[in-house]
């Protein structure tokens, strides 16, 4: 197992002292004195205000700790893994932070926290404290009933909660406010992987066809088992799900991330939401962002509130903790018209028969051998460069009709034009200029020899840097000395099999191992090679 840690049991004690010291502990501090108490409390807290406390099992970051400060938390008391923390623990927080305005703890809904907070509840009121407990059973995955597991809706009442303190209202008032945001919450999670507690002997619960609906944020099995499928399925089935038990009217929306979805999926999630039957009555959205985590779990969590005053004004209003995401209106994306570029297809359409059927030839070269270049690339890049010449040939060939095939100048330019409107990669661009440069040359092969010094100019590479200019430049200077396109093909074969060779020393390449590179030839010059044999 591969994970950023030292020992499963120092990970706790490690990450909060890590929180302290990050940009993200200033206003904050732990207790100290006990190794079993890892508490979390806002520094120089004057006690002037109802106290709110919360917290659980760790492995779920940033719930509780990161969510300590001004406008939310006063504390959060952090458990060993998955596990709850102690009554010692419990009390202590009540006992650092609480004043005669009092305390509320905000628990989730298992029966280890449930008893833990409510032993220490009880032994503090008996000490003379003032303190109240809500619990939230916020997932909707078996229905609502008193069994419903807490998870990343506890986050949304205690901002709601927070708010409703900072505004300096009574231990009463501020426990109505959380209960009522409690009682309204609904979530539902959607996990393609189940998490691993620093197990070396885990076994992933589901097959690479598998994800659960309805699941824990402790690694216990989900409700329902279901495919995989696209995206857009996945969120559907899950905005179906949760609307059963939605509350209803207009909605807020808490999009979580469970701890292993990369960004661009986080942000496609939400893009997803917005094509369910369910986004109509959405109105505003908070993430999506890593909220309540499960670990590694790689999965997010739909949170719905009531989209009432009181709730959007408490989940718009400022906090000092920066793991909290902002509340925006949810609805259209905004866009501004694309300035008129210029015209890709400036000359006249002309046509001849040879230099069509070339261009014919060497589109299809490419096709057949975007998998193998891809292939190739894999080894020591990121296995696009079959594609990107592919899309490239794919862009050419579909305008064909509108190219000046009959004028060799105007063609290169009007091919470096649709180059770089459409080719993806550097390769792409590369390959645009080179055109681009040739288009003003009224000799096109002297014109292809002053573009490849263009791109060595902007792309910094020469011969024997080992990137595609190795089998580009040996087959331009074939070309001018007059020679056919066997032998041109010949001199970019020579140039692509010396890149086996050769140390890299521009290019993606340039970055990996020379030992990773041996006996494989660059991508793009192996690329050049294939296209000019595909003419012969």
């Amino acid at each position: 197992m591969k994970r950023f840690y030292n020992h499963r049991d120092t990970i706790v004690s490690e990450a909060i002292d890590g929180l302290l010291r990050s940009s993200f502990g200033a206003g904050i501090c732990r207790l100290e004195g006990y190794d079993n108490i890892h508490v979390v409390l806002r520094r120089n807290w004057d006690k002037s205000q109802v106290a709110l406390i919360s917290g659980g099992g760790s492995g779920h970051e940033p719930a509780h700790a990161g969510f300590v400060g001004q406008g939310m938390l006063t504390a959060a008391v952090c458990g060993s893994l998955f596990a709850s923390p102690g009554v010692d623990a419990i009390l202590a927080a009540i006992m650092a932070v609480s004043g005669d305005a009092g305390c509320l703890l905000i628990v989730k809904n298992y029966t280890g926290d449930r008893l833990n907070f409510g032993l220490a509840a009880e032994q503090a009121r008996a000490l003379g404290y003032k303190v109240e407990m809500v619990i939230v059973a916020d997932d909707i995955a078996l229905g609502r009933s008193k069994n419903a597991r807490g998870i990343a809706g506890t986050v949304l009442v205690q901002k709601i909660a927070g708010n409703k303190a900072a505004s300096g209202a009574t231990l009463e008032e501020v426990t109505e406010a959380a209960r009522d945001a409690a009682t309204s919450v609904v979530s539902l999670g959607l996990a393609l992987s189940d998490c691993n507690v620093f197990d070396n002997d885990h076994e992933p619960r589901l097959g690479d066809d598998e994800a659960e609906l309805g699941l824990g944020i402790h690694g216990e099995p989900g409700a329902e088992r279901i495919d995989v499928a696209r995206l857009d399925e996945l969120v559907e089935r899950a905005t179906t799900r949760l609307t059963e038990q939605a509350p209803d009217g207009d909605l807020a929306v808490m999009v979580n991330m469970l701890g292993a979805v990369p960004v661009i999926e986080a942000q496609a999630i939400v893009d997803a939401l917005s094509r369910t039957a369910l986004a109509e009555r959405i109105k505003w959205i908070v993430g999506p962002a890593p909220i309540m985590t499960a670990l590694d779990m790689n999965g997010f969590s739909l949170s719905l509130l009531p989209a009432k005053k009181e709730f959007v004004e408490a989940l718009s209003a400022p906090v000092e903790p920066g793991a909290w995401p902002r509340s925006v209106p949810f609805g259209d994306v905004e866009t501004q018209k694309t300035p008129e570029l210029p015209d890709t297809f400036v000359d006249a359409p002309s046509q001849n028969a040879f230099v069509e059927a070339l261009i014919q030839k060497g589109a299809k070269t490419l096709c057949d051998n975007e998998r193998a270049l891809n292939a190739l690339d894999a080894k020591i890049g990121d296995g696009d460069a079959g594609s990107t010449f592919a899309e490239s040939a794919r862009y050419i060939v579909q305008d064909l009709q509108r190219l000046p095939l009959n004028s060799p100048k105007a063609l290169c330019a009007s091919l470096g034009r649709l180059l770089a409107r459409h080719a993806g990669g550097s390769s792409g661009v590369l390959l645009s200029i080179m055109f681009a440069a040739a288009g003003q040359c009224d000799d096109w092969r002297e014109g292809l020899q002053r573009g490849a010094e263009r791109m060595q100019s902007y792309g910094g590479a020469s011969l024997g840097d080992r990137t595609m200019l190795d089998a580009l430049l040996p087959a331009i200077e074939s070309l001018r000395q007059g020679n056919g396109l066997a032998q041109i093909a010949k001199a970019a074969r020579e140039g692509a099999d010396k890149t086996k060779t050769m140390k890299a020393r521009a290019g993606r390449a340039s970055y990996v191992p020379d030992d990773q590179l041996r006996d494989i030839p660059d991508p793009g010059a192996e690329a050049i090679a294939r296209l000019l044999e595909g003419l012969v």
